[in-house]
């Protein structure tokens, strides 16, 4: 059985995000929680609180054991950017993109 948990329009960018998905897809739960709790970007602490959140819509909902799940699938898709604009020299406006980012988390008691 299957749980996901979904954090749309999160303020970081898509690519930096992806760097550190890569590093749990796949794994063991509690292996990905302490990968992404020892992992100095601030990805880690954004895809922590989804999978926090997918393994308890899993214990809760399905009434799955947190130690039998694993990460089946972990992407990270692109969101709204915001646009800016910074003010140059000589009249010339310098655009400013920020993206956000969709991360999305499914965890399955089967391998």
């Amino acid at each position: 059985m299957e749980a996901k948990a979904v954090a749309k329009n999160v303020r970081i960018a898509p690519r930096k995000a992806r760097l550190v998905i890569d590093l749990v897809r796949g794994k063991s739960v509690t292996e990905a929680d302490v990968i992404l709790k020892n992992l100095n970007k601030e990805a880690a602490r954004l895809i922590h609180k989804v999978l926090v959140s997918a393994v308890a819509n899993a214990e809760n909902n399905l009434e799955l054991n947190k130690e039998t799940l694993h990460v089946k699938e972990a992407f990270v898709d692109e969101g709204q950017t915001l646009k800016r604009i910074k003010f140059g020299s000589r009249g010339y406006v310098n655009p400013i993109k920020r993206r956000t980012s969709h991360i999305t988390i499914v965890v399955s008691d089967e391998k």
